[in-house]
């Protein structure tokens, strides 16, 4: 039997990032041989990827791959924070902004079907994702893109890599860029009050009614108040109607018919919106933990 020492151990953790214990097992498993140690591994890690796929993935990051008026934006999700920022993790969002951007995929499953190499993992998308969960120990989830190839200019703008703007134009591309930026930060849901959800516009009537109803007023007043209240909302939320962030004595629409540019559309992505994130009460794990102690 060979001796496994440490310096062996960090040698195959540097190598595959797996944990030191798991290191160390495939180490004595293969006698020693680096080689072999790394298969074993990559069988053991395949394994992890599979109990990894239930955890919630809430953090991420937003990637954009723009290739002349064809273009794409994508967000790849992750468990926490500090693997969005793992470089590993960050060429395989980037790799699959491209792929949407040049092979047009209808849907995440033909993204994941892919060619795809990196990291000693492939030969898809998907196998070089599951590697990454094995290796990060993480997991980690496409969760939607979208792609632009109308033959129209294209702006885009990424806050960090939390937020994500491509906007589709005609113009200026220095207006549009603005534009970019306006969206990240004002966050409109349409381009027009006519393109607002119904379900949303629905939702916000149905809070007006019941606030209007409090007040005691006629009925016809009280509709008035409620049909305010709607009219108030769409103009918030659609990008046209919105105060331009850069000049609040325009709207955004005032500001593009001054550049002579039109904004054909955009697309907005907030890493893990709506996503139910996993609070750990970290005194009741351990509480959880002593118990289980002193009952074995």
């Amino acid at each position: 039997m060979a001796a496994i020492t440490a310096s062996m151990v960090a040698e195959l953790r540097a190598k595959t990032d797996a944990p030191m214990m798991e290191c160390k097992k495939a180490l004595t498993e293969a006698d020693g041989d680096m080689g072999r140690a790394e298969e074993i591994l990559r069988v053991k890690l395949g394994n992890k990827a599979g109990k990894a796929a239930s955890r919630i993935t809430a953090e991420g990051v937003v990637a954009a791959s723009v290739q002349g008026s064809t273009g794409a934006l994508i967000e790849v999700n992750c468990e926490t924070d500090f693997v969005s920022k793992n470089e590993s993790f960050l060429a395989f969002v980037k790799s699959c902004a491209d792929l949407v951007a040049t092979h047009n995929p209808a849907d995440i499953a033909a993204l994941s079907a892919l060619p795809l190499s990196q990291d000693g993992f492939g030969p898809t998308v998907e196998d070089v994702r599951k590697g990454l969960i094995g290796k990060i120990g993480e997991n980690m989830a496409v969760r939607r893109f979208r792609r632009y190839a109308g033959g129209g200019s294209l702006a885009h703008y990424l806050h960090g890599t939390r937020i994500g703007v491509m906007v589709e134009f005609e113009g200026s591309e220095v207006a549009a860029k603005d534009v970019a930026m306006h969206v990240a930060a004002m966050k409109p849901v349409s381009l027009s009050s006519a393109e607002v959800p119904a379900d949303l516009v629905e939702r916000e009537r149905r809070v007006a009614a019941e606030k209007a109803a409090e007040s005691g007023k006629p009925a016809e007043i009280v509709a008035k108040m409620v049909e305010g209240s709607v009219q108030k909302f769409l103009k918030e939320v659609s990008l046209f109607n919105q105060t331009f962030v850069k000049n609040d004595k325009q709207t955004v629409e005032q500001m593009l018919k001054a550049a002579s540019t039109t904004v054909k559309g955009f697309t907005l992505y907030v890493v893990g919106e709506g996503i139910e994130k996993k609070v750990d009460d970290f005194a009741a794990e351990v509480a959880a933990q002593v118990a289980a102690a002193k009952a074995q």
